[in-house]
């Protein structure tokens, strides 16, 4: 079977999210995960149409909904290095919590909703 060809700096699997407010997720994910922007791309209005976060060397992809492209959420598993610090940025910065953190047999684990109805499950191995 032949590979992909993956453009460097990207992984074969990228989560893409569809949201209502595209600096403000952007946003979210560098306050809770320390993203750095890799890509905005902007219509003539400013709005961002299409954005990429780099977390720990992984790409996140989203976008901004329109009336044409309604908001899609989804779920990610993210490895941390701490998770009751992501727990904490993550409360702080308006999200609610699905599971406080707690020691599993694989790592300290918790589970987040962002402001964007997003689910980010956050493990320290």
């Amino acid at each position: 079977m032949s590979k992909a060809n993956i453009p460097e700096g990207y992984q074969a699997v990228t989560p893409y999210f569809l949201v209502p407010d595209g600096d403000g997720f952007f946003a979210f994910l560098k306050t809770v995960f320390g993203a750095h922007e890799k890509a905005a791309h902007r219509d003539a209005s400013g709005r961002l149409m299409h954005g990429e976060a780099d977390i720990d060397g992984a790409v996140v992809m989203f976008g901004e909904s329109n009336k044409d492209w309604a908001p899609e959420t989804g779920a990610v598993f993210v490895y941390v290095k701490d998770t009751d610090e992501t727990y904490k940025k993550a409360m702080e910065a308006g999200a609610t919590s699905r599971q406080a953190p707690e020691s599993k047999d694989y790592g300290r684990a918790a589970g987040i909703r962002d402001p964007f109805g997003n689910t980010w499950w956050i493990t320290a191995v």
